[in-house]
């Protein structure tokens, strides 16, 4: 097995090998950094490394698995951190100039469940001025690359998570999705991304308020997926928000034959690009070959709800940083800049509005999904944007037409408004540029065990990404 193999390797593969002896969680380490410095110029996916404290900690598991001690559930494998949340005594930058020299004075809970169960945080991964771009760029840090195709996004705002699994230098990493975070960079990266029903995974305050906000997990695999859902899901003694009992997923399912699936190619107002058309249909067609009835129905919405999901984001979410403006306006973003005075100007009527948008939402969604087990949908409508797009500046054009160019590319926000859904995304083919497309797989509220069993039947069906040489980036 080469390097390269071990660092694609999947997460439940490299812990059943470490429980045998047969792989070291320092040759995995090892084999990480390795590819990490090789791609780093290429791919520019890490903020802080802690690659000396991450060899020791490896050294650690190691002798842990030796002495046939008890392991936790992610002992010994390399987690790439979301640069937002916090590690206590370690900076975290939010991917700005703003927090040149924050350092963290606690554990974010998520970030303490995954180093408790043997997660080693070898860095943390990139994000865009404080997570609000659906691409990974900033003042501090650079541009973030997609591995599949480096003149390309890989997302965002979790596009350093979703690059470094791309380009095989994290086994698993941690995600935020408040407008479609954890999903736009999994499909345009072909990973899994889920993000949970709102409350199962714990956040950090204020935004563990928002309905809006999810944390979840991100991989290779749709297992893989799973193992860090299961560390991270559960009730925190610090957010009133999450749910009571924990929800601990199976790793395996019963097959989908016989489920009825609805599908919906442009959720009613979206316009969506030929090579993700090609590939959703694609991936409709692998569900009829399970078993399953696939069906189109109408959700009966339109262009409102985007519009109501943006003036929802600018009403909280660029609020809160409208108060850095006056004193910090010129050190930030041109997208954190726009998206802060957009919040200054957004009244209370124009929120309470975005959720009357969101009940007449429901109304149509509830009882489809009454009717079917799950609905799919495409997660992006283009693959992606370019590497340095600026939803300021620059404009997103699909099939000849103008597109919102924050979020008018991608089909997530939606969901975040249905936010009690859980919604997980998967990987369906290329696009022409060689960008992987993805599907979303939406359940019914809080039936999280429905989605995965739909996932894990597809990847079956499908095959799994990043396998061979083949189904990987040439980086």
């Amino acid at each position: 097995m080469t390097d390269l193999d071990l660092c694609y390797m999947p997460a439940s593969e490299a812990l059943r090998q470490f429980k045998a002896k047969t792989l070291s969680p320092v040759e995995l380490m090892q084999a990480t950094i390795d590819r990490a410095e090789a791609t780093k110029a290429t791919i520019n996916c890490f903020t802080f490394e802690h690659f000396e404290e991450a060899m020791e900690l490896a050294r650690k598991a190691e002798a842990k698995y030796a002495r046939g001690a008890r392991a936790g559930a992610l002992e010994g494998l390399p987690i790439g951190i979301k640069d937002e949340s916090y590690i206590k005594g370690k900076p975290t930058s939010h991917g700005s100039l703003l927090t040149k020299d924050a350092v963290g004075e606690h554990t974010s809970t998520m970030n303490e469940r995954v180093i408790k169960a043997g997660g080693i945080v070898h860095a943390r991964t990139a994000t865009p001025e404080f997570s609000c771009a659906g691409v990974t760029w900033s003042r501090r840090w650079g541009v973030t690359r997609n591995p599949w195709n480096p003149d390309f996004t890989p997302g965002g705002s979790s596009g350093g998570a979703a690059a470094t699994l791309a380009s095989g230098t994290s086994a698993i990493a941690t995600g935020s999705d408040i407008a479609g975070s954890i999903r736009i960079p999994a499909s345009a990266c072909g990973l899994v991304g889920f993000k949970p029903p709102y409350g199962r995974n714990p956040d950090e305050p204020p935004f563990n308020l928002d309905f809006y906000c999810h944390t979840g997990p991100l991989a290779r695999n749709v297992r893989d997926a799973i193992l860090l859902q299961n560390v991270m899901a559960g009730p925190s003694p610090l957010d009133i928000a999450t749910l009571r009992p924990k929800l601990r997923l199976p790793l395996d399912y019963k097959p989908v034959k016989g489920w009825k699936i609805g599908f919906s190619m442009d959720l009613g107002s979206f316009e969506v690009d030929a090579d993700v058309r090609r590939n959703t249909l694609a991936a409709c067609d692998v569900f009829r070959s399970l078993g399953a009835t696939v069906e189109e129905v109408d959700l009966g919405w339109g262009d409102e709800v985007l519009k109501a999901g943006i003036a929802y984001l600018e009403h909280l979410f660029g609020a809160s940083l409208a108060q850095l403006l006056k004193e910090h306006g010129e050190d930030m973003t041109s997208y954190a800049r726009q998206f802060a005075e957009d919040g200054q100007r957004s009244k209370a009527t124009d929120y309470v509005g975005t959720l009357e948008v969101a009940a007449r939402m429901y109304q149509t969604l509830g009882p489809l999904l009454e009717k079917y087990d799950v609905l799919i949908c495409p997660t992006n409508a283009l693959p992606a944007v370019p590497a340095e797009f600026d939803h300021t500046r620059d404009s997103v054009e699909i099939n000849g037409k103008q597109v919102n160019p924050s979020l008018g590319w991608v089909m997530t926000t939606p969901f975040n408004m249905m936010s009690r859904c859980p919604v997980l995304s998967m990987p369906t083919g290329r696009a022409a540029n060689g960008v992987p497309t993805g599907i979303q797989i939406v359940g019914r509220t809080y039936c999280d065990a429905d989605v995965f069993r739909a996932a894990l039947a597809y990847e079956t069906g499908r095959g799994q990404w990043y396998g061979s040489a083949g189904t990987r980036p040439s980086l």
